[in-house]
This record gives C-alpha cells, sequence and structure tokens, in this order.
C-alpha cells in the first residue's frame, strides 16, 4: 500500500470479516496477484463462474490487507439484497453506520466517510452489477482513502475498475490410463503428503475428510481423485460437493456416476461440456441424489434471502410432500450432502444455503409451481417476526428482540419487497412496514424506515387500518429526522382518519407524535396538551409498552424544557419505575438521559453524568443514535462543570465530545431537529469552552472528536479517554441515583 496507508500500531484495524471454517486450499499465486492490485489500484474486480471461489479469495485477501486499513477491511455481502435502491442502506448497515437522516445512502456514505482509510468488499455484485459501479465510482470519488474489492460474474464496467479473472483450480496432468495401470505414475507412486498434489486434488482431500476422516489419497486412488477433479474443471464448489458424496459413496462410484451423467448431457463426449455448465451439472447431480423430499426441501429452502433456524424452515417449508416430523432429518441429510450449510452463532445454530446452491433451487421452485405459494408463506412467517418482535420489545427481551430481528434483516427486506411488487399485497405492505416501528426508530433505521413507509402509503391510498399505522409511524419517523413538514401532513391524516373510523389506537399514537412534532418545534407548552390528551387515550385503551413509556419521558422533558422540574420529574421518575418492573431498556435509557437533564439544572452533576452515561450504554446496546447523541452532548455540557469541591471541569474534554456528537448527528438527520430547547445544552457548552479556550484548542478539540467512529465515541463518553484502548481511563458510571417519587396515576 501507499505511504499514507501504514496501520497503526496502537490498535487493531476494525472491521467485519467472517472467520474461515474451513481451510484455504492453494491460490498462493492468485493471493498475491491480487495483493499487487490492491496495492496500485482502488478498484479491483475478481471475476469469473459461479464457484469458482471468488468470495473465499476475496475475504483472504482483504484479511491479509486488514493492517493496511486504520479503519477496517468491511464485507458487505450483496446475494440476499434484491433491490437496488436497497444497496446504500445495505453497505450502511455493513459499515455499521445506520442512517435516520432522509438524505439519500450515497450522500451519507459519502460524508461518514470522509477523511478514512478503509477497504470496502463488496461480494456478488453480479444482479446489481450497474447500481455497484455507480456507488462504487462516486464513492471512490469522494473518499480518496476507500478502496473496494468486488467480486462478480461479470466486470462493473466502471472507470478505473482493474480485473483479475480467477480461474479454477490447477487439476495436473490425468492420462487416459485407468488407476490399476502400471503406465499411470499416479497408480505406481503415491504421493508426498497433500502438498505435492495439485490443488484441486487437494481440495477434494481437505473436503473429503470433513465427512470420511480416514480418508488420504494413496497411491491406489490417486489417479481416479485427479480425473474426478479434472472431469470437475477445478471448480472448488464442484469438487466440494462431490467429496460430500464420499459419506455414501467411493471415489469409483462418484467418477463413474457423474462420468455416466456427463455422457448423457454431451452425447457421449463428455469433454464437449462447457464449463460454465459444469457446475450447474455438478449441482443437478447431486440433487438426482438426494431423495423427493431432500429435492422438495432444497427448492422450498431457496425462497430464504438470507439465512433461516429450523422454525422457520418448518413454518415456511412443511406440508405437500414434506412432513413437519422429517424436516429435521430431511435438513441434516442436506447438510450432509453439502447442499445446506450449518451455522453456529449465539442465537444457536442456523442454515443457509451458498447462491449458487439457491439459484438452483428456486428454479425447482418455478418449474414445480410453487414459488408464489412459497414466497407467501415466506411472507405470513416474517410479518410473524415483526408482530412478535412488536410485542416482545416491550419488556425484559427487548435487546434480544433487537438483535433477533438484525439477524433476519434481509428476509424482512425480501418479505417487505414482495408485498410491493405483488399486486393484492398493499396492506400487508403498510402493516409489515408499520408494525416494524421499533426496528426503524429503536434500532437506528429510520433512513430506511421511511423508504419502505413512503413506498407502501404511495401504493395504497385508502383509509384502512393498516395504512393509519403507517402514517403515524411514518410521522414518527420523520419527526425524529427532524422533518416536521412530513411529519405534520401525515399524523394529520393519520388522526382524521382514526377519529372519522373510530380506531382509538391510532388516535392515540397520532396526537402522542403531534406532540413530539410540538415538542421539537419548541412549542413545549403545546406539546403538553397533546402528550396529557394521548395518555388518557392510552390509558382508556388500557394500553401500556413503550410508546407510552415514551410519552411519558416526553411529557416530563416538555415540562423541563418550561421550567417546571418537580412535575418533569415525576413523570420521569415514573417512567423510571415502570421500565424497572418490566425489564424495559430502550425508554429507560431516554428516562435516564431526561433525568440526568433535571440534575444539571439543579446542580448536582455527579449525578448527572452517572445517568447520562448510563443512556449512552444502554442506547449503545440498541445502536440507537439518536439517544446516544443527546447524551453525549449532555455529557459535553456536564464536562465543563465541577462535579464536587475541589475539582474542575474539562473543557478540552467537552468539546471533543462535543465533535463526536457532531458527527453522530450528521447521520441522524437535522442537529437537534433544529430545535432551540434540544439545542440548549450544545450552545451552553460551546459558549463555555469558547471562554476558557484559546481559539486553537477550541477547534482542534472539536476536530478530535470528529474523527472517532461511533464506538470509539461512545468509548470515550463513558469515561474512556483519548482512545478506546489508551491509557488513564476516566471512572465509569457509578451506582445510578435512587428514582424520584412517582407522580399520580397516568391521565388527565
Amino acid at each position: 500500500m501507499d505511504g499514507e496507508s501504514r496501520p497503526r500500531p496502537d490498535r487493531p484495524a476494525p472491521g467485519r470479516l467472517p472467520a474461515e471454517v474451513t481451510s484455504f486450499v492453494g491460490r498462493q499465486r492468485e493471493l498475491a496477484a491480487l495483493a499487487g492490485m490492491l496495492a496500485g489500484h482502488r478498484l479491483v474486480t475478481v471475476t469469473g463462474p459461479g464457484g469458482v471461489g471468488k468470495s473465499r479469495l476475496a475475504l483472504r485477501a482483504a484479511a491479509r490487507a486488514a493492517g493496511a486499513f486504520p479503519d477496517g477491511t468491511w464485507l458487505v455481502e450483496l446475494a440476499p439484497v434484491r433491490s437496488g435502491r436497497l444497496l446504500g442502506h445495505a453497505v450502511l448497515e455493513a459499515l455499521r453506520l445506520p442512517d435516520g437522516t432522509a438524505r439519500a445512502p450515497l450522500e451519507v456514505l459519502a460524508e461518514q466517510l470522509a477523511g478514512r482509510r478503509l477497504l470496502l468488499v463488496l461480494d456478488g455484485c453480479e444482479h446489481l452489477a450497474a447500481d455497484c459501479a455507480e456507488l462504487a465510482g462516486a464513492l471512490l470519488r469522494a473518499v480518496p482513502g476507500l478502496r473496494v474489492l468486488a467480486t462478480s460474474r461479470v466486470a462493473l464496467r466502471t472507470a478505473g475498475e482493474h480485473l483479475l479473472t480467477l480461474d479454477p483450480l490447477p487439476v495436473g496432468p490425468v492420462g487416459p490410463v485407468g488407476p490399476d495401470d502400471p503406465d499411470d505414475p499416479a497408480a505406481t507412486a503415491a504421493p508426498e503428503g497433500d502438498a505435492a498434489l495439485p490443488d484441486a486434488v487437494r481440495l477434494f482431500a481437505d473436503r473429503a475428510r470433513a465427512v470420511l476422516p480416514s480418508f488420504e489419497v494413496t497411491a491406489a486412488n490417486a489417479g481416479t481423485v485427479a480425473r474426478l477433479c479434472r472431469r470437475l474443471d477445478g471448480i472448488p464448489l464442484a469438487v466440494e460437493l462431490a467429496a460430500g458424496r464420499l459419506r455414501a459413496l467411493s471415489v469409483e462410484q462418484i467418477e463413474a456416476r457423474l462420468d455416466d451423467r456427463f455422457r448423457l448431457l454431451t452425447g457421449g463426449d463428455p469433454a464437449a461440456l462447457p464449463r460454465h455448465r459444469t457446475l450447474r451439472t455438478t449441482i443437478g447431480w447431486s440433487h438426482e441424489l438426494c431423495t423427493v423430499q431432500e429435492r422438495l426441501l432444497w427448492a422450498r429452502l431457496a425462497v430464504f434471502a438470507g439465512g433461516f433456524d429450523l422454525d422457520a424452515a418448518e413454518y415456511v417449508c412443511t406440508g405437500e410432500g414434506v412432513d413437519p416430523d422429517d424436516l429435521l432429518d430431511h435438513l441434516t441429510e442436506l447438510v450432509a450432502k453439502s447442499v445446506v450449510l450449518r451455522v453456529a452463532g449465539p442465537h444457536g445454530v442456523r442454515f443457509r444455503l451458498l447462491d449458487t446452491v439457491r439459484a438452483y433451487g428456486l428454479q425447482w421452485l418455478r418449474a414445480g409451481g410453487e414459488e408464489h405459494r412459497l414466497l407467501r408463506r415466506h411472507r405470513d412467517w416474517f410479518l410473524g417476526v415483526a408482530t412478535w418482535g412488536e410485542v416482545e420489545w416491550f419488556g425484559p427481551r427487548q435487546a434480544e428482540t433487537a438483535e433477533r430481528t438484525a439477524l433476519v434483516h434481509a428476509d424482512l427486506r425480501a418479505a417487505l419487497e414482495y408485498c410491493l411488487t405483488e399486486p393484492g399485497e398493499e396492506q400487508t405492505a403498510l402493516l409489515m412496514a408499520g408494525t416494524l416501528w421499533f426496528y426503524w426508530v429503536g434500532c437506528g433505521h429510520l433512513g430506511e424506515g421511511r423508504h419502505w413507509l413512503d413506498r407502501a402509503l404511495a401504493l395504497a391510498p385508502e383509509p384502512t387500518g393498516a395504512r393509519a399505522k403507517a402514517l403515524w409511524v411514518t410521522g414518527y419517523t420523520a419527526t425524529l429526522q427532524g422533518d416536521l413538514a412530513a411529519a405534520r401532513p401525515a399524523l394529520e391524516e393519520c388522526r382524521r382518519q382514526a377519529l372519522a373510523t373510530g380506531d382509538d389506537r391510532a388516535l392515540a399514537h397520532a396526537v402522542h407524535r403531534q406532540g413530539c412534532a410540538a415538542l421539537i418545534g419548541d412549542e413545549p407548552a403545546r406539546a403538553v396538551e397533546l402528550f396529557e390528551e394521548s395518555l388518557w387515550h392510552y390509558r382508556t385503551i388500557g394500553e401500556l409498552d413503550s410508546n407510552v413509556l415514551m410519552a411519558m419521558f416526553e411529557l416530563g422533558l416538555a415540562h423541563l424544557f418550561q421550567g417546571d422540574r418537580e412535575s418533569g420529574e415525576l413523570w420521569l421518575g415514573q417512567v423510571r419505575e415502570l421500565c424497572e418492573e418490566h425489564g424495559e431498556q430502550w425508554a429507560y435509557a431516554y428516562a435516564l438521559y431526561a433525568l440526568a437533564y433535571a440534575h444539571w439544572l439543579k446542580g448536582e452533576i455527579r449525578p448527572a453524568r452517572t445517568l447520562a452515561r448510563e443512556s449512552v450504554r444502554l442506547n449503545h446496546l440498541f445502536h440507537d443514535l439518536l439517544g446516544i447523541v443527546l447524551a453525549i452532548d449532555l455529557l459535553a455540557l456536564l464536562e465543563t462543570e465541577p462535579a464536587g469541591p475541589g475539582e474542575s471541569g474539562d473543557l478540552r474534554e467537552a468539546r471533543v465530545l462535543q465533535g463526536a456528537a457532531h458527527r453522530i448527528w450528521r447521520a441522524v438527520g437535522r442537529p437537534f431537529f433544529g430545535s432551540r430547547a434540544f439545542n440548549g445544552p450544545h450552545r451552553a457548552c460551546e459558549e463555555r469552552a469558547g471562554a476558557g479556550l484559546t481559539e486553537q484548542e477550541f477547534t482542534d478539540s472539536f476536530a478530535t472528536g470528529a474523527r472517532l467512529d461511533l464506538d470509539a465515541a461512545v468509548h470515550r463518553a463513558l469515561g474512556g479517554g483519548g482512545s478506546p484502548d489508551g491509557p488513564g481511563p476516566r471512572p465509569g458510571p457509578g451506582p445510578l441515583p435512587p428514582p424520584a417519587p412517582r407522580p399520580s396515576p397516568v391521565g388527565r
């Protein structure tokens, strides 16, 4: 790499590359060539047919180059992304830069990556080649420190692209003689270990030992294995699939049966089979060796865009030929045959199909006339996932719900795309996009949420319960983005429709979010009226969930903004107690932020810092950027104040935290929503720092904070000092102060 890309010695480079679960065989020449290309060029695309190992090579090369990219090597898996309109959102998510703004994702990416030196791996671009070319070109022009490594079956065809065409693995010379022919060198002399074998044969041997630990390439079978690998054109995936058959067949049987299939397809001349059809033929042979039920399950599993667990497979894929009681056995067999991959993780075992294998299964699904039925079952399952997530969001499993929803994000996108493109599914699209409010709002996906909500609302203008829900969720997300011009009409339409149809729940939500719009619009008195009205509606319908708690928090904050600390603290104390009673953490984090603000108003700096830091920590669990940045900005102000006798504030650290918050605000939306009240702590901190620091200190400290990524900013706000791994950390948050007394019951 160039001189500017030297690794930093003080901390490991960040990034999100998956760990290798099988050994990497061969490809040393290609790795060296790819390393050289990455050192000299900013956009490199590894091309080649399906199954040739493009992804594996790119990930190995990226891992080796990681030290040269101080801001990380990041993988974006594009196979589950079905639409080019979601490409920018997928890249933001992979980079852990979820966007809460109403801006175009490409604009946000260019801004967030400015000044960084990182490697972006775009894996599986062929179905979005034009969109990937546009994104890569725009980012490379905007971010000088960025390099892009893409994998695709086709070139991206954009300026500055350099291609590495990946050929199949070498198979070595193999003559026409049989395995027992004394003139066959492979038959008369055993190889000197795997290292002496051609790469394709080494790969076969390695994968064979995964299913048959005693397998070795010997003098007796070396010729057969080599001919088999040649028959498979050295395509790694084809070789791996063939090796997986050793569980039931000998090498000789595998070669004979595969050869029979090739001869059938090529009129007796196996050499006539084009290379691009070899893998498809091998997959087809694996398909033929499956039972009828296994083939059916294979086709149905192809409907999943990402990974899936056993429960999802049972719901979506069973019935009409696949007995629920037998599904686990069939799935186990598909794993054993290397058709399905088993992936163990913190939330249990999940499964996935390789892209090429999934594509083959989809063809059979369509040929069998089952595609629409399976897509509907897939939609139903993930609508259920969204609905259950909304229920589970209020309770002790809230953080787990956030993680599980993130795990199936690709399939939620696929289900939403199906609903928006399949006639008659518009109401389901509205319902699903609205039900996922907790994920859009609570987990840092405001921008993507608006994408789905806006599309769904445009397709279904008739007044329905699903539309009412989508309207208040749209108003909510737009308000948090500071986009009151979009929020207010949506909320007013929801309110009118709710009154006309008697939808009390939608009315409560609409009035609640109108209160939010008034609060950030610097109308705290009007906000108090609306929050009180919404809480009356919530009480009337017997509602108690995170939304209700947020209304109580916002009412308390509105009182604080008006200078009524007593009323504010009473409401916030009730939120805190209810959260602790029900195990709710998301609304709790916001309540802690407001309580910290209340302590600051009273001059109680030490408890204010403790509460604000805990708010940062909890919001970081959910990746809620808005909650994080509000609390960091408040912590910046608290840094200007002495926490006790004999102490002094730290104006430089205050300014660093302001810089860090500024960067996060750019990813959230309009800073402080454009509100004078929310901007108050920032303005007060800025004035104090400006009065106590030199102009250079004022500017440099802010710039230091603005360079921190999200995790580093959170670490610093929690008292971690100058860098995530730096010496001399400050004391972390102490025990939380006790709750304030509870106010009167909810309502008027």
